[in-house]
């Protein structure tokens, strides 16, 4: 899911694992822990755009990761604590700048969630949200300025654990949506995707931040701090397993629909739409064709509204076992179609998110696409696009929000 989730679920677990021992900084340790699998995203910078997207949520997002990296960030940050250097002006000043610009970090996402949802009304709001961080981040500067902290005596085993289970529910908790995880690398390249959740999702991630912060507030032993803690896990917790339900219906819903329209298919799947659980996206295999559409919980008939897609695989020559083909098809678990771009070159299309406008079939309506190229014999990703332009953004989640209401 996105990074401030991340944040948040690393925080809260942080909480309930150290809590009573390390106080805030059960949170700050959690949430920066919380990244850390995210920060795959650094191969950016080495590798290909193919090779970036095929080991993003790879091997830091496994379980091999979360045991094996756990014991050395546990040393270290044991070692830290052991040696009094945590003790020092210098290396507090650091670490008080790490937190400031982790609730930075938090405090941008914030309002990135409320203006793509809203446009400036909506950055507006989150901005007035996001203040909420003043006070924990001018608490957080203040200790950290204290003339002396609270002396930290803690385990190399007490650390292992804390990192361990901060670091294991990140890819556990992305392993709920479309895009899927590779929990089991560097052994399988098998990506778990439960397809029940948004990448992200406010209802998800709101009330439990809500929570963390009212839980920060407390002094370090009150049982009101661990109650709040995890009345915010329990909350998100309870919205999954919401997210669980729904999916259980809609796939019940794809399949009557497809039965209902005499639609002989091999496979479907279907995913909710970004930033809720309500408008959902569904796509099922037949064949050559695709057929894809949505529908939502609120829609009058329980039926999606399909639409057929070619795949198109004569544009690339049926060359589906091109090295580059066959990675982009896993990507997309083999939910993909092409089409010929106004430009002259091919696009492949990763149609298991759907479209942006369902009632066109043009190369900007996919959520993800990928252009490609033939050179020398071999296809070459030439650029991965994502999502509507910016321009375009406050019209798509406009419609979004109109096609979510029902039909």
């Amino acid at each position: 899911m996105d990074s401030l989730t991340q944040i948040v679920l690393g925080a809260g677990v942080g909480e309930i694992v150290l809590g009573k021992k390390l106080g805030n900084r059960a949170f700050l340790w959690g949430g920066i822990a919380g990244t850390i699998p995210d920060l795959d995203i650094i191969g950016n910078l080495f590798m290909t755009e193919l090779e970036a997207l095929v080991f993003h949520r790879g091997v830091s997002h496994s379980f091999f990761f979360a045991i094996t990296f756990s014991f050395l960030i546990a040393f270290v940050v044991h070692r830290l604590y052991a040696s009094g250097l945590y003790q020092k002006k210098k290396f507090r000043a650091i670490i008080a700048s790490i937190t400031a610009l982790l609730l930075v970090t938090v405090f941008f996402a914030i309002v990135s969630f409320f203006n793509t949802a809203l446009g400036w009304t909506g950055a507006l709001i989150g901005i007035a949200f996001a203040g909420l961080f003043i006070l924990p981040m001018r608490k957080i500067w203040t200790y950290y300025n204290a003339d002396r902290l609270t002396d930290i005596k803690i385990s190399y085993r007490e650390w292992y654990w804390f990192f361990f289970w901060t670091i294991i529910t990140h890819p556990i908790l992305d392993s709920f949506t479309a895009y899927g995880t590779q929990l089991f690398a560097p052994f399988s390249d098998y990506r778990v995707a439960f397809n029940n959740i948004s990448v992200a999702d406010p209802a998800y991630t709101l009330p439990f931040l809500i929570c963390l912060i009212i839980a920060s507030k407390m002094a370090m032993k009150n049982n009101q701090r661990r109650f709040y803690t995890w009345l915010g896990i329990g909350i998100s917790s309870s919205y999954m397993l919401f997210t669980i339900y729904n999916k259980f219906q809609v796939d019940r819903v794809m399949a009557q629909t497809l039965k209902k329209e005499g639609i002989e298919y091999t496979r479907f799947t279907a995913n909710p739409s970004i930033l809720n659980n309500f408008l959902w996206s569904g796509v099922a295999e037949s064949g050559d064709t695709y057929y894809q559409g949505t529908y939502s919980l609120f829609d009058k008939e329980n039926s999606f509204k399909l639409k057929a897609i070619p795949k198109n695989a004569h544009l690339i020559e049926h060359d589906l076992d091109d090295p580059t083909i066959d990675r982009l098809r896993w990507f997309s678990k083999n939910y993909y179609g092409f089409l010929m771009r106004e430009d002259g070159r091919v696009q492949f299309n990763d149609l298991r998110y759907g479209k942006i406008n369902a009632n066109s079939n043009s190369e900007k309506d996919y959520i993800f696409r990928f252009i490609i190229e033939k050179i020398d014999g071999n296809w070459k990703l030439v650029k991965s696009l994502a999502g509507p332009s910016t321009e375009d953004r406050k019209d798509i989640m406009a419609n979004l929000w109109d096609r979510m209401k029902g039909v």
